[in-house]
């Protein structure tokens, strides 16, 4: 399938889980606890089965990897060059808060790399996409879509989108970092779910210090989504971040719309 066809069949699938989504949004639901002390919900498992259903029907030579898959065997998906990397529903927590701050996340991975992203959110309509070369993309219900760019950040007063459910001292600190080097205060803009990197790529935030836990699934889609607006994901090193690794944890990052402007130097480390 060609990638502009494949970006479209994506963007729709995100929309279609998207509405699954909003019918448990909008009813009464359950909430159970995750292993790891996370919350889930019916929404979370009606959005993974049927982004999983519709994904093997799509492109089933194309294993798949989603935040509920379960029985994975790690040596087998790391012998995988392509991969779907999907997040159903993120931003559980602002889901059951009913802020509206949730995302359908679905990406495309290439040799450890998001080579086609979509981020769908579902209370607003709305979808941030973007493929290898081809520009990001927002577009809202049935309207043409509007190409997206980052804006150049030249020092002055920082526009930090920061997160609504995560914060913490590694967070401020970076904070403290940035209105001592800019000798301006930071303009925080508190989001749920990939939404922050999205103001990012859409210029509307300078920068997103994630500087705690995240997974791949988190952030694939939204990591195509601001490289191909012009920005940039990188660890607190420097490096840029692969995708498919045997722990599937993130390390501490920064999303910048400005890859030209030390932001590294800000950086806190994270720890061993």
């Amino acid at each position: 399938m060609a990638e502009k066809a494949l970006l479209s069949e994506i963007t729709r699938i995100a929309a279609e889980a998207g509405r699954e989504i909003m019918i448990v949004y909008e009813s009464a639901y359950d909430v159970e606890e995750k292993a790891d002390g996370s919350p889930l919900t019916t929404a979370d498992r009606h959005a993974h089965d049927l982004i999983c259903d519709r994904l093997d029907a799509l492109t089933p030579e194309i294993p798949l990897v989603s935040e509920e898959s379960i029985g994975l065997d790690t040596d087998e998906r790391l012998a995988w060059a392509r991969l779907w990397l999907v997040d159903p529903l993120d931003g559980t927590k602002e889901f059951i808060q009913r802020n509206g701050e949730f995302t359908v996340n679905i990406a495309l991975i290439e040799q450890g790399q998001p080579v086609l992203g979509v981020v769908h959110t579902p209370t607003r309509r709305v979808s941030h996409f973007a493929a290898h070369r081809k520009g990001a993309w927002r577009q809202t219900e049935d309207h043409a879509p509007e190409k997206i760019r980052t804006q150049p950040y030249r020092g002055g007063a920082a526009r930090m989108a920061a997160s609504r459910s995560h914060s913490g001292q590694p967070v401020e600190r970076f904070r403290a970092a940035l209105e001592a080097h800019s000798g301006q205060p930071v303009q925080a803009v508190a989001m749920g779910s990939s939404l922050k990197i999205c103001l990012v790529a859409e210029g509307q935030a300078d920068v997103y210090p994630r500087l705690g836990p995240t997974s791949e699934w988190d952030i694939g889609a939204a990591h195509c989504v601001l490289n191909e607006a012009g920005g940039s994901i990188l660890d607190c090193d420097g490096n840029r971040l692969v995708y498919n690794k045997r722990e599937m944890r993130n390390p501490w990052f920064i999303a910048v719309g400005d890859p030209t402007y030390n932001w590294i130097d800000l950086c806190p480390r994270s720890p061993a």
